[in-house]
Formats: structure tokens, C-alpha cells, sequence
């Protein structure tokens, strides 16, 4: 009975060190982000940089829906169409 007692306030332990790892993990990524911010805040070309920001974020978003969303062509049908055009290539 002792050995799960043990067991359980050590993992008890774990659990709190894990939550406590996170929100240190939290709190400086926030105050580094926001530093960032504040930085930015103060350029001159702010307005460009968001500009800049919102296309690259765009193009980025472009390029995860082409990733997930479209569906590859066939094997056989890639394979058909290199050997079609491998003909034509031989033909001329």
C-alpha cells in the first residue's frame, strides 16, 4: 500500500513540475512576443512590415491547402503521360 502511495505523490510531483515547465514556458514566450511587438510598434515602415506579413501569411495558407487538400494525380496516370511525351519526344 505504501509503494502506491509512493508511486502516485511521485507522479503527482511530475505532473505539477510539467504544469509548472509549461507556464514558465508560457510566460516568457509571451514577454519575448511581446517585446517583439513593442519593436515593431516603433518602426517607421510598420505599415509595409504588416503589409508584408499578411502576404507571406497568405502565401503560406496557399501553400498548406495545395499540401492537404489537393489530391495527387495516379501513379499509372504520371507514368502514361511521361511515356506519351516521351513518344512525341522520339517522333520529332
Amino acid at each position: 500500500m505504501t509503494r502506491e502511495v509512493g508511486r502516485r505523490a511521485g507522479l503527482d510531483e511530475q505532473a505539477v513540475l510539467l504544469v509548472a515547465g509549461l507556464a514558465d514556458l508560457a510566460v516568457s514566450t509571451l514577454g519575448s512576443a511581446v517585446g517583439t511587438v513593442r519593436g515593431l510598434l516603433r518602426r517607421s515602415d510598420a505599415a509595409e512590415l504588416a503589409a508584408q506579413a499578411e502576404h507571406d501569411l497568405a502565401a503560406r495558407g496557399r501553400l498548406v491547402l495545395d499540401r492537404y487538400a489537393a489530391v495527387p494525380p495516379a501513379h499509372l496516370e504520371v507514368l502514361a503521360r511521361h511515356a506519351l511525351a516521351r513518344k512525341t519526344a522520339a517522333d520529332d
